[in-house]
């Protein structure tokens, strides 16, 4: 009899992981992520374009989240503050997948609301993105908008195909 009630126990359990796989759905999403070492390939483009230009800059990278990854500043850069003006940069850029600038665009045309947001809607960062998700962003502060988004573009396309 124990013999028995034994082999109906582990013929159960033996089909169990079977059905629960039958129920399983067809495929797991991927979610893709920014590595330490890719933000660090994207830092050192930011760099390398800011010292050829001569626009010494503050440089920031997040994650998708919004959280800090790295952060450098590199000597001679002419804001005091710049480190936070490009983490809040980038971090306005990662949660809402688009350029910071864009926000900012949006408050000058007309919709005051944005203010609202409690992000920093400034010129200067522009997402990353990596297997057609936006991984993260990169957050510059150099010493013009124009500057800080022209070098953000190029340390993005550093890693794109």
């Amino acid at each position: 009899m124990f013999v028995k009630s034994l082999v109906l126990v582990l013929a159960c359990l033996c089909t169990v992981p079977a059905a629960l796989a039958a129920e399983a759905p067809a495929s797991i999403a991927h979610k893709a992520i920014l590595s330490l070492a890719t933000a660090q390939q994207i830092a050192a483009h930011a760099r390398k374009v800011a010292a050829d230009k001569g626009w010494p800059c503050a440089v920031a990278i997040v994650d998708d989240g919004g959280w800090p990854i790295l952060t450098l500043r590199m000597d001679g850069a002419p804001v005091v503050a710049g480190i936070e003006l490009a983490q809040g940069k980038a971090r306005t850029s990662a949660l809402f997948k688009r350029p910071s600038g864009d926000l900012e665009n949006a408050i000058n045309n007309g919709r005051p609301a944005a203010i609202t947001a409690g992000l920093l809607m400034m010129k200067g960062a522009q997402p990353i993105i990596l297997e057609g998700q936006v991984v993260g962003a990169i957050g510059i502060s150099a010493d013009t908008p124009a500057h800080d988004d022209e070098i953000a573009l190029a340390a993005v396309a550093s890693v794109q195909p």
